[in-house]
């Protein structure tokens, strides 16, 4: 079983998907997605379709934009967030072609007399998509299930049994969303809009209801922990109704 990634992104905040050089002369380095989590740690992930020559390199040299993005310009301690390069590859290594089993890499600086690790915060983790062919059937991890879904979302008109999660759910259901005509999607827009006014509506209304009984409790001098029990609002919304 292979060993799942030891990070969880808990909260993506998405950022700017071209990273420049110093100058106007540098390359620029384009990725996918780069986004980071609530840790401040950096993730690259590349969908590469083709094989090319010195992709090793490029990732490499991809890796070094999050890594120099970090630098002070003030006192600084040269303290780095951990970066992750994860490549969803549409081609197979040369290095090991024939080890059809072999389609997951997970890769760390690393001492070679004692194997261990010498530095932890940059990973490069690569995945070979034509070496996964698991069936639907075959599926037993989570990691197994999102590796199938990476290779064949594309293909199905509905979502499996065995994948019927929240959160392959959600992926279908955009992926759904992506395939629209202009059309299909200005209307889905329209309707979800409509949705949107809807719900904002009921939730200012309801906050209504809770903001007049916070204010009734507050009149008969009731404790702030039993206001919030009573009315679901928190402590500070709570405060803010008080000294307004």
């Amino acid at each position: 079983m292979w060993q799942e990634v030891n990070t969880l992104v808990v909260d993506l905040t998405y950022l700017k998907t071209e990273q420049l050089g110093k100058t106007e002369l540098d390359r620029k380095a384009i990725f996918d997605l780069y986004c980071e989590n609530e840790k401040g740690e950096k993730f690259i992930v590349e969908m590469q379709k083709s094989k090319q020559n010195f992709f090793k390199d490029r990732s490499l040299y991809y890796a070094t934009f999050p890594i120099q993005e970090q630098a002070e310009k003030s006192d600084w301690n040269y303290e780095l967030k951990a970066v992750y390069t994860i490549g969803i590859l549409d081609f197979i290594f040369d290095s090991d072609k024939n080890e059809s089993d072999k389609y997951r890499y997970d890769v760390k600086l690393q001492d070679i007399d004692t194997n261990k690790t010498f530095y932890d915060k940059l990973t490069f983790i690569y995945f070979e998509m034509p070496k996964f062919n698991k069936s639907i059937e075959q599926l037993e991890t989570r990691f197994d299930k999102w590796l199938y879904v990476l290779k064949n979302l594309h293909k199905l008109d509905r979502l499996p049994e065995k994948l019927k999660e929240e959160t392959f759910e959600k992926v279908f259901e955009v992926a759904e969303i992506a395939k629209f005509t202009r059309d299909e999607f200005i209307s889905y827009e329209d309707s979800l809009k409509y949705y949107r006014d809807l719900k904002n509506s009921l939730d200012t209304a309801r906050f209504e209801e809770k903001e007049k009984m916070a204010i009734l409790m507050l009149n008969d001098n009731e404790p702030i922990d039993k206001i919030s029990k009573y009315t679901g609002l928190t402590a500070n919304e709570i405060e803010r109704i008080k000294n307004h």
